[in-house]
This record gives structure tokens, C-alpha cells and sequence, in this order.
């Protein structure tokens, strides 16, 4: 089996397998694939980043990154305001995205795997709203996402306060 990152018209990019190379061409050209966002099926190989394992004698620090986005990430304006007109390099942007995320968590609550519990009582009104963050299932974050309930995963993973030094 093989993996290819593939992109619609449209510049949605997402990830297909295959028994080969051959297998991809005869989907393509039979127009079998099609965007899971938008259901085009004039598809092609996107650009992926190679498979490139880390050096033995040390060990990562910061998760891969696995999906590119679709369309150009901006950096924003200095003024505070909208985005400016400079494309923002990946290691620029996990940078921004860690610096975002580690204030917030500073400004949240930590509830563990009482996490989808909390917010289903938040949700319901059994207590008052507040900003938390915590760990919950796969199956968990989607049954609250499809009650009409606001989550959605950090984008950098965070060690739970129990188990820091």
C-alpha cells in the first residue's frame, strides 16, 4: 500500500492509499477519487514531505507537523488588525501557534479526564461557563461536537500537570 497527499481544484488537500502507482493513475483517470470536502474529482498529487526518520542518538522535540494547508497561511499585521500580505513560514507559524495556545492554557483550568463532562454540564447550563482544557476521547470529542457542543483539540500536545517535574 501507498499513501499519496492529493489536491482538488478547489486546493483541498487530503491523504489517499493505494495498492500502487498504476492503482492511482487507472482512480484518477476513471475519476473514482474525489474530494471528501467538496466532491471534485479532478484531483492530482499534491507536494509531500518526505518520510525522513530522526537521528538515533537524539530525540524529537516538537510533533511533525503531517497535513500541509490548503491555501497560504498569512502572518498578521503589526498593526493588530486583518493579515498582511507576507506569507508565514511553517516553523514561523508553530511558533505563533505554540505561543497562542501556551496564554490560553494559562488562562484555563485544567480538568483532566473530566473534561467532556464539564463541558456537557457548561452546555446544559448545571454549571457556570468557564475556560478549560483536559483530555477526552476520540469517540467522547464527537459525540460532544455532534450535541452542538464547542470543542476542538490543541494544536500543540501539552504533558498534564500530574506528570511534569
Amino acid at each position: 500500500m501507498i499513501a499519496f497527499d492529493l489536491k482538488c481544484r478547489h486546493t483541498h488537500v487530503f491523504e489517499a492509499w493505494f495498492r500502487s502507482s498504476d492503482d492511482y493513475v487507472q482512480q484518477r483517470d476513471a475519476a473514482l477519487i474525489s474530494c471528501p470536502i467538496c466532491h471534485d474529482t479532478g484531483v492530482s498529487k499534491a507536494v509531500m514531505a518526505p518520510n525522513v526518520g530522526a537521528k538515533t542518538n537524539r530525540s524529537a522535540t516538537v510533533a511533525p507537523v503531517q497535513r500541509a494547508h490548503a491555501t497560504p497561511v498569512r502572518a498578521q499585521a503589526a498593526t493588530g488588525g486583518g493579515f498582511g500580505d507576507v506569507p508565514m513560514a511553517p516553523a514561523q507559524l508553530i511558533t505563533r501557534l505554540a505561543e497562542v495556545q501556551a496564554r490560553t492554557i494559562a488562562q484555563s483550568t485544567w480538568v483532566g479526564p473530566q473534561f467532556a463532562t464539564q463541558c456537557r454540564a457548561m452546555h446544559d447550563g448545571d454549571i457556570a461557563p468557564a475556560m478549560i482544557h483536559g483530555q477526552a476521547s476520540r469517540d467522547e470529542a464527537v459525540a460532544l461536537i455532534e450535541d452542538g457542543i464547542g470543542v476542538m483539540p490543541l494544536v500543540i500536545p501539552i504533558v498534564p500537570p500530574e506528570l511534569q517535574n
